[in-house]
Parts: C-alpha cells; structure tokens; sequence
C-alpha cells in the first residue's frame, strides 16, 4: 500500500518510535496533510530519531482521522506552538502560506522545513530569509532532490572536473497532469501556481546545485490550454556565471516520458519509464541524469574520434528520509542546512527572471530582480497563519 492510499489516521498510527537509542526522538509538527505532508509522514516513519507530534491542518476529516490516529491536531499554526513548542516544524502548505507560516515559526525560534518554493513573492522571500538570518533560526526549503545520491554522484563527478569545463546543459520537464490533480486543489489553477513555481523549480533548484549560479535569463511562456490563470508551457535559456548556457522547459499538458518523476524512480506513485530528464556536456565528457551515462571518445575530444558510455553505479535511497535526517542534524547544531532559505530565495529569483523575461521579451538578471524586489519587503508580519490541506 502506497501512502496516497493509507488513511491519515493509518499514516499516523503506524509511527510508533523505538526509544531504546541515546538521543530522545526529535519531536516534529506536520502544518498540512496533503500530499506532501503525507510523504513527510511516511519518511518520519522510517526514522528512528524523529517523530510526529503535532499536525495542523484546517480540512476537519484530516484534524479527525489524525486525532484518531493519537497525534495532537489543530487547525491553527499558533495554537500548535503555544500549546506543544516542537522541536521542529513542516510547512507542508499551499505556497501562499509559507511566509506568513514561516515567519511565525522563525519568530517563536523553531526551525522550520518549508516546503518548495519558498514564497510565490520575492520581496516576501527576502522578509522570510532576513528574519531567519537576524533571529539565528534556521530555515530549509524543501528540494530534496538534493538528497537524492544520484544527484550527490553527479556533483562529485562535476566538482572532481570528469566532464571538464562544462559549456552546455539541457533539463526538460514534460508531463500531463489530468484534470483532477486541479479540481481536488482549485489553488492550482490560480496565478503562482503554475508548473513553473511547483514543478521547474526543482530542475532549476538542480541545474544551479550542480552547474553554478544563473546570471541571466531569456524566457517565453504561453498561458494555460485549460484556460487556468497559470502557465502551462514554458521554456528559457539560462546563462550560468562560469560562462555554460542552459535550455531548460517545462509543460504540464505534453505527454511525455522526460520528467524527473518519471526518470528517476525516486517516487514509486509515477511511472519509470528508463529515460533521462538532464543532460550535461563538458570539454572533455557529457552527462545524462538521472540515468549516469557518461559519453567520452576513445581518445581526444574530436567528432570523427567514436564514443563509448560508462554507466556509474550509486547505493539508491530515499532522498525524503535523508532530507529529514539532515533537518534533525540542523536542529541540533550538528550540521548546516544544505538548502537553507536563501537557496530558496535565488531559485526564487530565477522564476521571477523568466516571468519578467516573458513578459519584457528581454534578458533579465536573477540578482537585480531580487534587488528590485527588497525595497518592497512589509513591514509586518501580519499575515495568515492557518494551514490549508492541500499541497502539490
């Protein structure tokens, strides 16, 4: 049984902690129960040295299947802190929510895991990472994929220079979401919502982890074909700061095996279809992920010289429990986050070049669009602060 088809209740109840280790199990809170939160509850439950001991959530058959199933259930972020004080907290929520629901966490002192993308508003973004960064509270934003030791094999390879000076990267994310991924969450149809901000930024969150920061950023985007607020197809060309240039689309409506779903077997509930999503290529070698086929000619680097591939080998496990064992770490001062909030706030940075590039037919820079942006941070952090139940 996946975790889409246990019950909240069977979720939850299922988690019973071995408390026989030295170190007592990190108490952690859960704000929204959607798909997301769900899989954060399934990865909790593989891991000794953490446990679930709040959820916050305003859907009422969630707050009842979780009381049902012996964890504490508010429907209010602030009640949950005042009443329980976790150790640590999952945002979970609709994007909407995470820098109010953020803030609240940062300002009681709690480090807080939120969920991709950081905020759907780069001014906000920057209040968000500010505060975290004034207050010492320790922000992550959730894009395991980072976790994922595909990923962390391929950043050897190009840390250790296999594929030389890299000069070129193509990432494509193709799916078709049928329509009722929408109806069950009308918030997907809504403006920020688009596959850009829920889906491409983790390909983007990638591209700059393993090929350097994006300095500039040409994009087209066309509006949704179900006549949504959202996008459903875009595509830019990204300039990295070591000089590589990147291609990188997304669609949410194409029929397609190429997507990190579908190519990289992370999450048992897509297809696997054998294929690669990424493709990178250097001076003196190219690149597939996730498939880790690395090309070189026999000899020199020469067209007419033939090619051979190596396929590199790595011990798979679950990039969701080892995103949490790394927030455990964080919590107690054992590591720095990987992807704390200002990791977050640069992938931020980027959507937000692709929609002015879009939007301007002109190349647009990351860094001055989040620069623009800081002269509009609020001057309050008076925002909602409930959990909505739904996530992508």
């Amino acid at each position: 049984m996946t975790t889409d088809e246990m019950s909240v209740a069977e979720l939850l109840s299922s988690i019973k902690k071995n408390n026989s280790h030295d170190k007592r199990p990190l108490r952690l809170a859960i704000v929204g129960l959607g798909l997301i939160g769900r899989r954060h509850a399934a990865a909790i439950k593989q891991i000794d040295s953490i446990e679930i001991c709040a959820v916050v959530d305003t859907n009422s058959e969630i707050i009842s299947q979780a009381t049902h199933g012996g964890v504490a259930t508010f429907s209010d972020l602030s009640d949950m802190i005042d009443t329980v004080n976790p150790d640590g907290i999952i945002l979970a929520t609709p994007t909407n929510y995470h820098v109010s629901q953020g803030l609240t966490c940062v300002e009681a002192g709690i480090p807080v895991l939120i969920e991709k993308p950081i905020a759907d508003d780069v001014a906000e973004a920057c209040h968000l990472v500010q505060q975290s960064e004034t207050l010492n509270t320790a922000v992550m934003i959730g894009h395991h994929r980072r976790f994922n030791p595909i990923i962390q094999k391929a950043k050897k390879m190009l840390d250790a220079h296999e594929l030389g000076d890299i000069r070129v990267i193509d990432a494509k994310c193709w799916f078709y979401k049928p329509d009722h991924y929408f109806e069950i969450a009308p918030w997907r149809k809504n403006k920020g919502a688009g596959p850009v901000s829920i889906n491409l930024v983790h390909d983007i969150d990638l591209l700059r982890y393993l090929c350097g920061d994006i300095i500039e950023v040409q994009a087209v985007m066309s509006t949704s074909a179900r006549g949504f607020e959202v996008e459903n197809v875009a595509a830019a060309i990204f300039r990295f700061e070591n000089g590589a240039i990147g291609t990188i689309s997304v669609s949410d409506s194409s029929v397609s095996p190429w997507s990190w779903e579908f190519t990289s077997g992370e999450n048992p509930v897509y297809p696997f279809t054998e294929q690669s999503a990424y493709y990178i290529s250097g001076s003196h070698a190219a690149l597939a992920i996730p498939e880790l086929t690395l090309w070189q000619h026999a000899q020199n680097a020469d067209w007419w010289s033939p090619m051979s591939p190596t396929l590199k080998q790595v011990d798979m496990s679950d990039p969701l429990v080892n995103q949490l064992q790394h927030f455990a770490a964080v919590i107690r001062g054992e590591e720095t986050a990987i992807v704390a909030a200002r990791e977050g706030l640069q992938n931020l940075a980027v959507i937000e070049a692709m929609r002015v590039a879009a939007k301007t037919g002109r190349p647009a820079r990351p860094d001055a669009v989040a620069e623009i942006r800081r002269d509009k941070i609020p001057n309050n952090s008076n925002f909602n602060t409930g959990a909505d139940a739904t996530m992508a």
